[in-house]
């Protein structure tokens, strides 16, 4: 059989960042550490650390009731609250939210403050867009498909519109909802803040499903990123199978190709991926 691993498969910068910040205080063993919500999208990781005596904190009653320790903000960001709350309750925390996601962080801030209506091209359930929206000083709008875009009006017909995105949706949707929202024609600045590492993941995905007979997609199921793999590699490939670790992989569903694609999560630790290549290689 012949197996293909994604180049770009694993974790990326602003993940391997936040993990590693985590760890390195750690080693520090100066109190008790949280991190507020998962540090990344990965039960492997959260488990590894949890039994390092890393405690996650779910909920922003948790984050109030806290009276001592370290705080990590994880890899997704947190609303400006959030750390202005840590600094008047005196709590040291340590912000590992990703360089590029605190870039938009920044937009959101200058644009809102300038007077402009902010979109957010992206999941409004997920924490990353969560954080984005909460350094706006106004309200937002959040769009993730077709039909919102096709919705989506202005109160004040002459107000600027900003559109920055989620750091990890789609390139090709992106484009498509954008398309969308400049016909209705405001004054619209776009600026694409989907990190360049995830167009390339996407990319490299999406190259390699469309030349094998089967597609492993490796991340955890909360990850955004790898849901998009997901989607993609589907399109591509009537074959593709999303797993979290080894574990779930089902043999006989490759027993009968000659090609295996693999790609992982921007979330998902080399450990998990090295496994599941070794075991397709060795026993296919």
């Amino acid at each position: 059989m012949r197996v293909e691993l994604a180049k770009t498969a694993g974790f990326c910068f602003g993940v391997k960042r936040a993990v590693e910040t985590v760890y390195k205080e750690i080693e520090k063993k100066d109190g008790r550490i949280y991190t507020y919500g998962p540090i990344i999208h990965n039960e492997e990781v959260i488990r590894d650390l949890k039994q390092q005596g890393v405690e996650v904190l779910n909920s922003l009653e948790e984050l109030k009731g806290l009276t001592e320790g370290t705080v990590i903000i994880r890899s997704h960001g947190v609303p400006e609250s959030v750390c202005r709350l840590l600094e008047e309750k005196g709590i040291r925390y340590v912000d590992a939210t990703c360089p590029f996601v605190k870039k938009i962080h920044k937009i959101v801030q200058k644009e809102s403050r300038a007077g402009s209506h902010i979109v957010i091209i992206g999941n409004s359930t997920h924490p990353e867009v969560a954080g984005i929206r909460g350094w706006a000083d106004a309200e937002t709008d959040v769009i993730q498909n077709a039909k919102e875009a096709c919705a989506f009006t202005l109160d004040n017909p002459k107000q600027k519109v900003c559109v920055v995105s989620q750091t990890t949706f789609s390139y090709n949707k992106f484009q498509e909802l954008v398309e969308i929202i400049t016909k209705k024609g405001y004054d619209i600045i776009v600026l694409n803040t989907i990190c360049n590492a995830t167009k390339e993941r996407q990319e490299e995905a999406s190259g390699i499903a469309s030349r094998v007979e089967a597609m492993i997609v490796i991340g955890d199921k909360k990850s955004s990123n790898t849901q998009k793999l997901f989607e993609i590699c589907s399109n591509a490939c009537e074959n593709t199978y999303y797993i979290q670790t080894l574990g779930d992989l089902n043999v006989n569903q490759l027993r009968s190709v000659e090609s295996v694609g693999i790609t992982a999560g921007a979330s998902t630790p080399n450990k998990i991926i090295e496994e599941v290549q070794n075991y397709v290689r060795i026993n296919f």
